[in-house]
């Protein structure tokens, strides 16, 4: 089911709302009761639900839809359309750099279709809320993993990565050797 894009945005920024308020509110107050294992605090971290505030102003450059969840449910999983699914044009997102957009694409070939959009699903909730945090964090998590620098390689690792190379092809042209001579062995000449 799509929303019109002014619904979507008002219903997706109200929920991160209420899920960071309830938060808050589940932080600020200090009780000696019992927590379940399920609490707020635990499921979502606070640096999570920051960054999907941050995030909330870029929902208009998202699209989100959702659609009918697979697996079990009984009925109600045929009633209720839980799964969420946010793809963006990756060369066009303006709000990321153009390094980390080519390094996105390299990295997740699989998730981008033919007209260039990154495709991220999650249906691991029955809840159309955590299915869309869910995704958003994986995004964001993306977007971390691409913008990282890779180290470069001190001149100790080049050299030992040579000795190693120049080791294993003496290692295969020795067994190349032996395989060759064993198969001229196995020859006979009818001269």
């Amino acid at each position: 089911m799509y929303f019109g894009s002014t619904d979507r945005n008002v219903c997706v920024k109200e929920t991160l709302l209420i899920s960071y308020k309830i938060f808050s509110e589940a932080k600020t107050q200090e009780r000696s009761e019992f927590k379940s294992r399920w609490n707020l605090p635990l499921l979502y971290s606070i640096s999570v639900i920051n960054r999907l505030m941050k995030l909330s102003s870029l929902l208009d450059k998202l699209k989100i839809t959702y659609s009918r969840s697979s697996g079990p449910g009984g009925q109600h999983v045929n009633k209720v359309s839980t799964k969420a699914e946010v793809r963006f044009h990756v060369q066009t997102a303006e709000w990321i750099p153009e390094e980390v957009r080519r390094e996105i694409l390299l990295k997740n070939k699989t998730r981008v279709n033919k007209a260039g959009e990154l495709i991220v699903t999650s249906e691991i909730s029955r809840s159309q809320k955590r299915n869309l945090e869910d995704c958003l964090q994986k995004i964001s998590e993306m977007i971390t993993e691409a913008s990282q620098q890779k180290p470069q390689p001190s001149e100790e690792d080049i050299a030992l990565r040579a000795h190693r190379l120049e080791k294993i092809n003496l290692e295969r042209l020795k067994q190349k050797k032996l395989h060759a001579a064993t198969k001229q062995a196995r020859r006979v000449d009818f001269d």
